[in-house]
């Protein structure tokens, strides 16, 4: 039986189970526009095509299945580039769809061509995707649509891109159905025998996570490792909640934003570092020293691209799917979790009325919305100081909460993020953390959150600045150029222009506040926290390292 290109599209969506797709609308993909109504998928329409990849990469995240960004042609196609990269870092598999003018009319002169004549969309996407290819025929659908699911999920998870011209969209072709991929028996390492037995013969090991032990969800295979060998628990800033910080294991973060007690143990003649999804990169490894380099390293990676090269020390790499390879030295080790001697400590109680400090301190700040907040809820922190001062002090009593990128690290990315994330666990508080520079690039999607309803709160601390740059150049120059802006932005009665609630806070109470309205909210509520613009951000470790 023949069915329309489009038609059969939105059909795999359905069978896939995506519930939601993210894009802005132009003629060369109207007719996807069109069915996905017609099929009863909800179509979020976005304020920036940007912005649009940045919430069906949350929706991925978030939902564990298949995000879906659609843009038209031409500057539709090159928005969604940025958050095709991110989505490459996060590791979260999202089809991005682009149209073309018809492929008939190709290398004729073309509004938005998105050819090879034009801008070359199909090689625009190649080195952020992990598959990138053009539609050219209706009949080249079932292979192309199959092998871009396939390189979305086989191995280590990411985007993939599709462009079709219109034409090609409404041409009719035999039905047919792409499965969505089962790989339930991940291929095991050979090394793990050998990972078991530096693990067995370590003196002084250390745990270091990064946000790919989060992605991976490989959370009870690290308390096991942790308790069964007894090993001291760091994490990189990505990878803060991929360990509970009330674990009396857990030594807080390292690099940027990191505690003097990971420090000091890293300081402590480590003879094995055993590494679990992080590519250390500068800011996971700031502040990094000679005396700081361990005997071995361990490394847990899904991509050897980076494995093994950050520092210069011998360096086993147990390749492949983390959660599966985790799973197995468990397994040959025959280890044992031991829940029994490391019970988790409570939360800190928290009293806003004995702060007097004006104007408030960023860390305070953070300390006021973990007091105000379920201990479940999910966050995100955008591209900026105030990420790193959650880093610092934000307490993650549970795994799998907070999802932070210290590497690709695109600004305003967690606003997008925020809002799919939402979307696909519509009963979860989840909340952004993000600053007024983050805003003013990708603040719009606020209405985006506010047009379908989605109660996301948006921590935005305001310095009238881009913090990190400001101080950086500082710190580095002796002085600061374009980094502070001459007209602050008024967040909330930004947010209040498009509909959201708002709330401007001097002190924590106001925090508390504004948090408990939130989460009762029907729509997006915008906490706006006015912080010190002089206050030093954690920052200067990787300064220190640069200079």
């Amino acid at each position: 039986m023949k069915k329309k290109v489009y038609s059969i599209i939105v059909e795999h969506f359905k069978r896939w189970g995506v519930k939601h797709v993210f894009g802005i609308p132009g003629k060369s993909i109207s007719p996807l526009m069109l069915e996905l109504d017609s099929q009863e998928i909800q179509y979020v329409l976005g304020r920036h095509e940007t912005g649009c990849g940045f919430e069906a990469s949350g929706y991925a995240l978030a939902s564990g299945s298949l995000g879906v960004a659609i843009a038209t042609s031409g500057p539709g196609g090159t928005n969604m580039i940025t958050s095709a990269g991110q989505a490459k870092e996060f590791g979260v598999p999202v089809l991005f769809i682009t149209g073309q003018p018809s492929m008939q009319d190709t290398g004729k002169a073309l509004s938005q061509d998105s050819s090879q004549f034009g801008m070359d969309l199909v090689k625009m996407f190649e080195p952020v995707t992990l598959f990138s290819a053009r539609v050219e025929r209706g009949d080249l659908l079932p292979l192309y649509l199959r092998h871009a699911i396939e390189r979305a999920y086989h191995g280590e998870k990411g985007p993939v891109h599709l462009c079709i011209p219109f034409d090609v969209l409404m041409e009719e072709i035999e039905d047919f159905q792409v499965m969505m991929p089962d790989y339930a028996s991940p291929v095991i390492a050979r090394s793990v025998d050998r990972a078991v037995a530096m693990l067995d013969e370590a003196a002084r090991p250390v745990l270091f996570l990064g946000k790919g032990a989060v992605t991976a969800e490989a959370f009870e295979e690290i308390r096991i490792i942790a308790e069964h060998w007894r090993i001291p628990v760091v994490t990189a800033p990505g990878g803060k909640s991929a360990f509970p910080t009330t674990h009396p294991l857990y030594h807080g973060g390292y690099g940027l934003g990191g505690s003097p007690t990971a420090m000091d143990y890293m300081v402590s003649g480590i003879d094995l570092m055993i590494v679990i999804g992080s590519k250390l990169c500068d800011m996971q490894l700031s502040g990094f020293t000679e005396e700081m380099k361990p005997k071995h390293m361990l490394q847990f990676e899904y991509d050897l691209t980076f494995a093994g090269k950050s520092v210069d020390v011998y360096t086993e790499i147990v390749l492949g799917d983390l959660k599966a390879n985790l799973s197995q030295v468990i397994h040959t080790a025959g280890a044992k979790g031991r829940p029994d001697d490391y019970k988790l400590k409570p939360l800190p109680s928290y009293d806003p009325e004995r702060y007097q400090r004006v104007p408030m301190e960023a860390g305070e700040s953070f300390r006021a919305l973990r007091a105000s907040l379920p201990e479940d809820a999910i966050m995100f922190g955008d591209a900026g100081s105030h990420s790193f001062y959650a880093v610092q002090h934000l307490d993650m009593p549970c795994t799998g909460t907070f999802y932070f990128d210290e590497v690709f690290i695109a600004m305003g990315a967690a606003i997008g993020y925020s809002i799919g994330a939402k979307l696909a666990k519509p009963d979860k508080p989840v909340v952004c953390i993000t600053g007024d520079g983050c805003i003013l690039m990708q603040g719009t999607e606020i209405s985006t959150a506010v047009s379908h309803g989605v109660p996301v709160i948006f921590f935005v601390l305001n310095n009238g600045r881009l913090d990190m740059v400001d101080k950086g150049m500082s710190y580095n120059t002796g002085r600061s150029v374009g980094a502070v802006y001459e007209h602050p932005l008024d967040v909330s009665g930004f947010a209040m222009s498009m509909g959201a609630a708002a709330y401007r806070c001097h002190h924590p109470r106001d925090i508390r506040e504004a948090v408990q309205a939130a989460l009762t909210a029907n729509g997006p509520t915008v906490i706006e926290v006015m912080v010190d613009p002089l206050e030093i951000p954690p920052i200067l470790t990787r300064l220190l390292s640069m200079a």
